[in-house]
């Protein structure tokens, strides 16, 4: 069996500190097959290089496992200042000086453009997709002396429920982020089925939805709620509430089990209603973030999202009767934006109430999503313009400046509206000096007496 060195090469806390799961889910498979692992959080660590240094040279390791979350923060008003690539490449650098071990990339980031991304960083391996098989093949193959290609895939139909591996929680790395975002993530299932035009999640994952058994996700609750009694947790599932209704049955089974754990997770706004929001309520959902993306029913259409506005508003006056926390992201100057459309956005927003909005403008464009066919058909884009550093989609429609000179002015005065993202960050630090975790945007809400914060 191999020594098998994982690292996490992420530094960003926008929105806040986030557990590098996909690392932990490696290093559970890796060691479920008897392999030697050691985990490493360089933002846990204070981006402690020469540390990073001395724990490899230390564990000697044969297979050193880098993963890439982000490429950049996809927020246009930044450019390149947060494209995180130079740095990962920095990494790479300091992993070569420090061994001769080979190195593979992986994670969400990676799988979106792996060939450019490999070829940029110069490691030895890359994998692509879900990497629990992946990488214990490679160490493998490699402690028997034969060579894969540099770009490995994972399992062409996905993993199943049952293959999908447990994390492996790093108990120092919890305590970091415990302290900075009082949050451990967890996974319930992979894939999407949705066709959003801007999206790649069903070309990473899958376009279907492949829960993992509700007695495995409840089980990891309950280590979660053992080991760290303080921590709550965001489900990253691509979309939380299938409408096979598995997330229904995960929070029957917490609440048979009587798990005591406050969790949050990411919601499409349609079908939800005050009947499920109750269930999940009971069952330790705190707040919802919703994947609204748009404020008016032609650019809803524009990007393929498959709702309508009203079924947004359904959903949103549903968590407010059950006084649930409710976040809608939405983007500004995608498909079929117009000053019309932008100025029906704004009005569909005041409807949503004591929710959060937070709002960004223009789409970052993302290979293989159908929204880079329609730049290039638009000439919005140059054929064959790599895409490794951001480039944005505003609708040819629109004056973009015009447009965000519209959205301050309508959000003027709320605290509960943020425009642009760096604005939501600034306010999030100052919550922070003053000793809150979590989340932290739930706290601008107000029901009133009986709201409680946590």
């Amino acid at each position: 069996m191999s020594r098998v060195f994982l690292f996490s090469a992420n530094t960003t806390t926008e929105p806040y500190p986030v557990y590098p799961l996909g690392m932990a889910v490696l290093a559970g498979a890796l060691s479920a097959r008897g392999h030697q692992v050691r985990q490493f959080d360089l933002l846990a660590s204070g981006c402690d290089e020469e540390r990073l240094r001395r724990e490899l040279a230390e564990f000697a390791p044969e297979l050193v496992g880098m993963s890439l979350r982000n490429i950049d923060n996809v927020d246009s008003f930044s450019g390149e200042s947060a494209w995180y690539l130079a740095q990962a490449r920095e990494r790479v650098r300091l992993v070569r000086e420090t061994t001769a071990a080979p190195l593979v990339v992986g994670g969400p980031a990676f799988s979106i453009m792996p060939e450019a991304i490999l070829e940029y960083l110069g490691a030895d391996y890359g994998i692509v997709g879900e990497g629990e098989r992946a990488i214990c093949r490679l160490a493998e193959e490699l402690a028997a002396g034969r060579q894969l290609p540099a770009l490995i895939r994972g399992e062409p139909q996905g993993l199943t429920g049952t293959e999908m591996a447990a994390p492996l929680y790093q108990p120092e790395w919890v305590d970091f982020y415990l302290e900075r975002s009082g949050m451990i993530n967890l996974q319930t299932k992979r894939g999407c089925p949705y066709r959003c035009s801007y999206c790649t999640y069903p070309a990473l994952e899958g376009a279907h939805f492949r829960p993992r058994p509700v007695g495995a996700v409840v089980d990891d609750l309950e280590r979660i709620r053992r080991d760290h009694p303080r921590a709550s947790v965001f489900f990253t599932d691509s979309i939380f509430n299938d409408p096979c209704g598995h997330y229904l049955e995960l929070a029957e089974e917490i609440l048979r089990r009587e798990v005591q754990i406050r969790w949050c997770a990411f919601f499409r706004p349609q079908g939800l209603g005050r009947r499920e929001l109750s269930l999940l309520k009971r069952a330790g959902l705190y707040a919802l973030e919703l994947g609204t993306d748009a404020a008016s029913d032609a650019t809803l259409a524009g990007m393929d999202k498959g709702l309508s506005f009203a079924e947004v508003l359904e959903v949103n006056q549903a968590c407010l009767a059950e006084e649930l926390p409710c976040a809608h992201f939405i983007i500004f100057g995608g498909p079929g934006e117009t000053p019309e459309s932008v100025q029906q956005g704004l009005a569909n927003i005041e409807q949503l109430g004591p929710a959060v909005v937070f709002a960004f403008s223009g789409i970052r464009l993302l290979p293989g999503a159908p929204l880079q066919q329609q730049a290039l058909r638009e000439g919005l884009l140059e054929a064959g313009r790599s895409l490794l550093k951001p480039a944005y989609y505003y609708s040819p429609a629109i004056d973009v400046e015009a447009m965000h000179a519209a959205i301050k002015h309508s959000f003027r005065g709320r605290r509960d509206r943020v425009f642009p993202p760096s604005e939501g960050q600034a306010r999030l630090a100052v919550m922070r000096r003053f000793g809150f975790n979590g989340i932290l945007w739930d706290q601008l809400i107000n029901f009133g007496s009986k709201r409680k914060t946590g």
